[in-house]
């Protein structure tokens, strides 16, 4: 095909079949997730699979590269902090196939819980690192990572954003790469083996490549200077090389293609030609810290914030106060919709228990970070994945018997085979008296409802090993392991107030599939309805939080609770609230 039209994720996938690439290896994570799934999907010649963690997942890529094969590897921006030990020794080792690592940040915190910029992992590990304005150049850029891998002997990181990863724009594929070098062991201990005395020779490689690769980008295609007319000069890269282009069309542009090492030489050329100059970039002033080093004055962040994504508005009310409409401007204020837990989760009961128990629950990355909302308001952290149980051993530690029993860890079912096992061992190996729950849903839901080893089955949808986590927990010495259907709402809450009181490591683990799971595991059962006789306007069930329950204020003398039939899946949780008996199940005829 000539050209299509392709999401950034999309192009990511084509540029590492383009590469030759052999073997792709992730732990998904929004916006990164989709890259997987369309090789997975559309490339099949790419051994393709999602790891336990980031972590793993960089290694098999480093195993297959060492193997001499191209390897590719993809996360979110948070993933890199699990990736980092890893990553800055394969700085050293450098490769023998191509290592391509994708990572993709979140300005303005679309579905991450920081918004660092991953830039500056490329500077601290000291590999190269290309930014793609477009789908295009991610479909290319990914290509020529590969190269430039193995030409340089190196990783070499690609940043991308929500903007790039999720939006879409022309492509134009082309043919894969031919005559790859096959696959071989190849002895090379002095180089991949990083005992101190092989390391300290290779850290010396390592300054000399960072400063090949700058001397090599100034003449490169990928940064190249646009020309415009006047007196005024712009540094950019990534998706703000889009709003700069729109907001200032007459001025001259540095388009940056490779962010780390900056091509210092052309920026000086260029910035000799402008009187003013600006660099227009997301996140920190990674570009910007570096220009003003040279000793070169220019405006960045004085005029433009730090925090969240830029747009062609705040880009021209930064710069020049200039108020530009941004898309749909709505004539009515709109109710405000927070995310929330889906109809008929099965988290939804959990977390309502523990409010009721007044518990204080240390939280994970998930869906049911969601329990923090109101008004289950049933989460007192969240900081990283895994990081419930450490914080849960660590509170309990400092407090007096009577308040440790009020601590519970509560963790997804992937979450807990990313991170949380290693926290697990250290409640049993360190006596903690903390209580953890794992939220088992059969599925990443936050993701999109990806696989993992607790489900069976692989990325390509093969049947796999199902990691028994009852025997997992059982196996690092945890005595007590219960498991429970989280709909019983009685049960589950006797069973949380019985462990809560345990002076010893539990572990609970709700075992109930997600209702949105992508092997329709669920029962379907009829919607219910509220019988406007017994509904008393006591709101009980209004503290479950489903959106399938609406409030009626005009109905009866006091108002009235509501089901849409149109999204109540019969889960029966509120009908276990309410204490009158009002809500019942419609015929299904």
């Amino acid at each position: 095909m000539d050209k299509t039209i392709l999401s950034g994720n999309e192009a990511f996938a084509r540029g590492a079949f383009e590469a030759g690439v052999k073997v792709a290896s992730a732990y998904p994570g929004t916006p990164s997730t989709e890259i997987l799934e369309n090789i997975a999907h559309h490339y099949p010649s790419i051994d393709s699979s999602w790891a336990p963690n980031e972590k793993v997942s960089l290694e098999v890529a480093i195993g297959a590269c060492f193997g001499g094969a191209r390897a590719l590897c993809t996360m979110k921006h948070v993933g890199v902090n699990v990736a980092a030990d890893p990553l800055f020794t394969l700085s050293y080792t450098g490769v023998r196939g191509g290592l391509v690592l994708i990572v993709a940040d979140d300005p303005e915190l679309h579905s991450s819980q920081n918004e660092q910029d991953s830039r500056h992992y490329a500077r601290f590990a000291k590999v190269p690192m290309f930014e793609p304005s477009d789908s295009e150049e991610a479909r290319a850029f990914t290509r020529l990572a590969f190269e430039a891998s193995e030409q340089f002997d190196t990783p070499v990181m690609v940043r991308s954003t929500t903007r790039i990863s999720h939006s879409k724009s022309i492509v134009y594929p082309q043919a894969p790469v031919e005559n790859l070098p096959a696959p071989s062991l190849v002895r090379d201990p002095a180089k991949l083996v990083m005992l101190p005395g092989n390391a300290r020779k290779r850290h010396y490689f390592v300054e000399e490549r960072l400063a090949n690769m700058a001397e090599w980008s100034c003449s490169q295609s990928f940064n190249r200077i646009e020309e415009g007319r006047g007196d005024v000069g712009v540094i950019t890269a990534g998706v703000a090389y889009q709003y700069a282009k729109e907001v200032l069309p007459e001025a001259h542009v540095l388009k940056l293609g490779l962010v780390h090492p900056l091509p210092k030489q052309l920026i000086r050329e260029f910035a000799a030609r402008c009187k003013t100059l600006y660099v227009i970039e997301e996140l920190d002033p990674f570009i910007e810290e570096q220009v003003r080093a040279m000793g070169i004055e220019v405006h960045g962040k004085d005029l433009l914030s730090v925090c969240g994504e830029l747009t062609p508005g705040r880009v021209a009310a930064g710069l020049f106060k200039q108020e530009i409409p941004e898309g749909f401007t709505p004539t009515e204020t709109l109710p405000q919709r927070p995310p929330n837990m889906c109809p008929g989760c099965p988290h939804r009961g959990v977390f309502y228990e523990l409010n009721r128990l007044k518990a204080y629950v240390t939280g994970d990355i998930g869906c049911y970070t969601l329990g923090f909302m109101p008004p289950l308001s049933a989460m007192d952290t969240c900081v990283c994945m895994g990081a419930s149980i450490g914080n849960a051993t660590g509170i309990s530690k400092v407090l007096p018997p009577e308040e440790q029993k009020k601590v519970v860890a509560v963790i997804g079912d992937s979450t807990f085979l990313h991170t949380g096992i290693n926290g697990l061992i250290d409640m049993v190996y360190n006596g903690s008296t903390a209580t953890l729950i794992i939220l088992d849903n059969s599925t990443t839901g936050m993701t999109g409802r990806q696989d993992h080893p607790g489900t069976g089955y692989s990325l390509k949808g093969d049947p796999s090993y199902q990691v028994d986590l009852e025997g997992l927990c059982r196996s690092v010495g945890v005595k007590h392991v219960y498991t429970i259907d989280p709909y019983g709402l009685e049960e589950t809450r006797e069973l949380i107030k019985r462990e809560m009181e345990r002076p010893e490591v539990s572990v609970i683990i709700t075992r109930r599939a997600c209702m949105l799971h992508k092997r329709d595991l669920i029962q379907r059962k009829p919607p219910l309805f509220v019988d406007a006789d017994k509904c008393t306007a006591c709101k009980a069930c209004l503290k479950l939080g489903c959106p399938a329950i609406k409030w009626n204020p005009t109905a009866g003398t006091k108002g009235q609770a509501e089901i849409d039939k149109l999204i109540c899946v019969g889960c029966e949780v509120c009908m276990q609230v309410c204490k009158f008996g009002a809500f019942g199940v419609c015929d299904e005829k």
